[in-house]
């Protein structure tokens, strides 16, 4: 049984995919102060990768479905991923085809790679966390967490027994929860479906299969042309049936897309009255079209494939106020109509995939697209499995892939963590759209009394619901790598603010960036820009540099504002946080803005 000895502060972070390597990346770079950050995955074979990136279930023809230029960790370095790619990743065991690539912001880059990246980017920040500050992480499966005033405690199922671990806070970045699949109840074990196409064992079977067999892809989006393009890059010669309930496939990025956000009216919906679904939906095509006009006339330049991305990035800020006059149950049937439309309008993928998979579509070409909804699989005599597809009817097939279908509704989790935590109050399902569970602007939980359920967290797929509600994020969000790394820095932040001595929330801070008094005011900016750089710091000595700046600045603002130095660096603090997780500028705008670019002071103050 592992054993965890008392220290001055710990931070519990369960999983360690993408979400939690980030949150505990940012927790080691961002903590001024004594800290275990301790790191639990449950499949050791998913720490620093997930479902997503794990190498045995992507083969080196699984690439980003956005361009690599946008999968940096740090949203402030835009270009750390290509740099790390380009100049520091081994590459003694690629194949040819990688080996000698030259990787861009705009191409193309392998999945497994990411592995990789993200955990010598969390080797990296335990080496230079602030003394005291330390990493562990443990192998197992997180099964519960008790709250009680004497601390937080997280259970954990290990290869070796049952652990307990104290925690003065805990995230949760458990990622995607798992959909059952009622129409494939009869085949659940049989070797010719494949519930999870990203594991090892669903890559050895469809690499192994004879190439002029059938095989019936359930999901025409993402996962579904990352089966299909690898069964056509190893030479896969017999009929491949795509099949989905909305017949959507997805558009390619152009060869030199980049992120951009475009100033676009507001859309035009905010009537006095709601008048219904279908009244809803017809004024949003109506704004939509007038926005799709407005890119034609004002910005001629974006190619037709990235419009409705645009689009929607552009309504985000304006989309909060409008649903907010939507009742909850149409809300909720809006968003399960239109699930699939939304994923499309808000992302595409690289040519890389899709050329391949829309070359074998259409009349006479490999893959059949087709339209319906499954309603059942099941075993024939001869061993090939018959799929019931209405309004088709029946579709044979030697093989059968259903993409991972994921479970956006915790009331029906399968999850032992999420269910504990929802049997005891701690966590409770979004109300409004049925998507993740509530919590607060910082990620906090909260309880069914829509208050704090204790120091508990959440980053990623948990807060779906929440990120459409607050911020407008449509369509995708599973794989929305700008809202994660978000999250990862709000919840550090915040996470430290509360569990850090040199923080104090009490009121009297808040006034400051709107101070009468013109100095005092200046002196706020001044000290958020100095603090933004100290969390942007990924070296400890640059980053103990612009502490002492930014401590300065601090005393200097408190004095002339009357306030704790505690109480003047908490509102810092929570304003840099703000300035660097802002969504209305691209990644490499946010940088120039923040000023990243300029040199370190030679030394402190």
């Amino acid at each position: 049984m592992a054993r965890f000895p008392e220290v001055h502060r710990r931070v519990v972070v369960v999983g360690a995919g993408l979400g939690g390597t980030a949150t505990a990346v940012r927790l080691l770079l961002f903590a001024r102060e004594p800290l275990e950050v301790v790191l639990v995955e449950r499949r050791p074979e998913h720490r620093s990768a997930g479902v997503a990136y794990h190498r045995e279930g992507n083969p080196w023809q699984h690439v980003f479905n956005i361009q690599a230029g946008r999968m940096a960790m740090f949203r402030e370095d835009v270009d750390d991923f290509v740099v790390w790619a380009n100049t520091e990743a081994d590459r003694a065991d690629w194949p040819p085809e990688w080996r000698d690539a030259v990787f861009t912001e705009s191409g193309p880059a392998p999945r497994r790679i990411y592995a990789d990246y993200l955990a010598e980017r969390l080797a990296e920040a335990a080496r230079e966390a602030s003394a005291g500050v330390t990493l562990t992480e443990v192998d197992g499966e997180a099964t519960d967490v008790d709250v009680a005033d004497d601390g937080t405690r997280v259970t954990v199922e290990t290869p070796t027994g049952r652990t307990t671990i104290r925690a003065d806070h805990v995230v949760i970045a458990t990622g995607l929860e798992e959909r059952e699949l009622p129409f494939a109840a009869e085949v659940a074990d049989h070797p010719s479906f494949l519930r999870h196409p990203y594991s090892g064992r669903a890559v050895e079977r469809i690499l192994a299969q004879p190439p002029d067999t059938t095989v019936a892809v359930i999901g025409t989006l993402l996962s579904a042309y990352d089966v299909a393009s690898l069964l056509l890059r190893r030479g896969h010669t017999g009929p491949i049936r795509m099949i989905s309930r909305s017949g959507l496939t997805l558009r390619t990025y152009p060869d030199d897309h980049r992120h951009r956000v475009l100033p676009l009216p507001a859309p035009k919906l905010d009537r006095a009255t709601y008048e219904g679904r279908d009244d809803l939906v017809r004024l949003v095509v109506e704004e939509w079209e007038r926005a799709t006009a407005a890119v034609a006339r004002e910005h001629p330049d974006v190619p037709p494939a990235v419009v409705t991305e645009r689009i929607t990035k552009a309504w985000e800020p304006h989309l909060p106020p409008a649903l907010a006059r939507v009742p909850t149950d149409d809300l909720r049937a809006l968003l399960d109509r239109h699930s699939s439309l939304l994923a499309t309008l808000r992302v595409s993928a690289v040519a890389y995939t899709t050329e391949v998979v829309h070359a074998a579509m259409g009349p006479g070409g490999q893959i059949d697209l087709i339209t319906g909804r499954v309603d059942r699989i099941a075993p024939t005599g001869s061993g090939t499995l018959e799929l019931t597809v209405d309004p088709v009817g029946t579709v044979e097939a030697d093989l059968v892939i259903a993409n991972f279908g994921r479970e956006p509704d915790y009331a029906r989790t399968g999850s032992t963590l999420w269910r504990t935590l929802l049997r005891k109050g701690l966590a409770v399902p979004h109300a409004r759209t049925g998507r993740g569970v509530e919590v607060d602007a910082s990620g906090t939980l909260l309880g069914p009394g829509g208050t704090p359920s204790g120091p508990i967290s959440a980053v990623g797929g948990p807060r779906e619901g929440d990120e459409l509600v607050r911020h407008g994020r449509l369509g995708a969000f599973a794989f929305n790598l700008a809202a994660i790394k978000n999250h990862s820095v709000g919840v550090a932040a915040a996470v430290l603010r509360r569990v850090e001595s040199c923080y104090d929330d009490r009121g009297g801070a808040a006034a400051l960036a709107d101070s009468p008094d013109p100095d005092v005011r200046e002196a706020f900016a001044h000290a958020v820009a100095l603090e933004v750089r100290r969390m942007a710091a990924r070296r400890r000595r640059d980053r103990e540099v612009w502490a002492s700046w930014a401590d300065r600045g601090i005393t200097t603002l408190g004095t002339g504002a009357r306030l704790p130095d505690a109480v003047v660096r908490h509102a810092v603090n929570t304003a840099a946080t703000t300035a660097l997780n802002d969504l209305s500028v691209t990644p490499r705008d946010l940088y120039a803005r923040l000023g990243l670019g300029e040199p370190v002071p030679h030394s402190a103050p």
